[in-house]
C-alpha cells in the first residue's frame, strides 16, 4: 500500500510506502509519484519518503525506484528526507540512491518533524531561503 500527498504551498511531496509492494502496485506508485513531481515542475521540490514499514523490494522494484529518483532529479527535486527503520531496507535504499545520484540530496531521519523542518528550511548554515 502507498499514499502520496502534495503540499503545493511548500512544493512538498509526502509519501508513505507500507509493507511489501507487488510489482503492479509499484508501477502505480511510480506513475503517481511522477505525476506529483510534474505538478510542481518549475519549483524547488522536496520529498518526505516514509519507508518505515516498507519491506525489501525485488530487484525489478529497486530499478523502478532508481528510475523515479532519476526522474525527480531531472525535474526539480532538491531535497529528499527518508524515514527508515529497517537496516535491510536502508541498505537497499542506499544502493538505489547511489545509483540514481539522489544520495547527494538525501538525508535519513527518525522523526517526521525533524525531517519536515530540514526539507522546508535546510541546514542552519544554509542562508538561502526556499522559494
Amino acid at each position: 500500500m502507498f499514499q502520496i500527498q502534495i503540499d503545493r504551498t511548500n512544493a512538498l511531496i509526502d509519501f508513505v510506502v507500507d509493507g511489501y509492494i507487488p510489482m503492479s502496485e509499484m508501477q502505480r506508485f511510480v506513475e503517481e509519484l511522477k505525476k506529483a513531481t510534474e505538478s510542481l515542475k518549475g519549483r524547488e521540490i522536496v520529498i518526505k519518503a516514509d519507508m518505515r514499514t516498507f519491506k525489501p523490494a525485488s530487484p525489478e522494484a529497486a530499478v523502478m525506484l532508481r528510475d523515479v529518483q532519476e526522474f525527480g532529479l531531472r525535474n526539480g527535486v532538491k531535497r529528499v528526507a527518508e524515514l527508515v527503520e529497517s537496516q535491510i531496507v536502508a541498505l537497499q535504499l542506499n544502493r538505489v540512491a547511489r545509483e540514481s545520484g539522489t544520495d547527494k540530496i538525501l538525508r535519513r531521519f527518525w522523526e517526521e518533524a525533524e525531517a519536515r523542518r530540514w526539507l522546508l528550511h535546510g541546514d542552519p548554515e544554509d542562508a538561502s531561503p526556499r522559494r
